[in-house]
């Protein structure tokens, strides 16, 4: 079996815990993450952002390269892919 996405697996150890997240325009924001599974190794998970009203999906690429955020406001019924996860830091109490 191959490996787990890392930027995934770091996520998936980090959550409930709130978690710094870097996409690769450069923005960052807090994420509360929930519901974080691997299914072999597809990666997927759902969360809010501190300060932004959406709700966001985070799941791996079909090659397993790259963790996908994709983006959904409330009044929205569809996601929009708005990037990657570039980096993860775990938030400090």
């Amino acid at each position: 079996m191959a490996d787990l996405n890392p930027i995934a697996k770091r996520i998936h150890q980090t959550s409930p815990d709130p978690v710094e997240l870097t996409l690769n325009e450069g923005t960052t924001g807090i994420f509360h993450i929930s519901g974080a599974e691997f299914f072999q190794q597809d990666f997927q998970a759902e969360g809010v952002c501190e300060g932004d009203e959406a709700n966001y999906r985070f799941i791996t690429s079909s090659d397993n390269e790259s963790v996908l955020v994709g983006r959904k406001d409330g009044d929205e019924s569809e996601w929009t892919m708005i990037g990657t996860v570039t980096e993860v830091t775990r938030e400090r109490p």
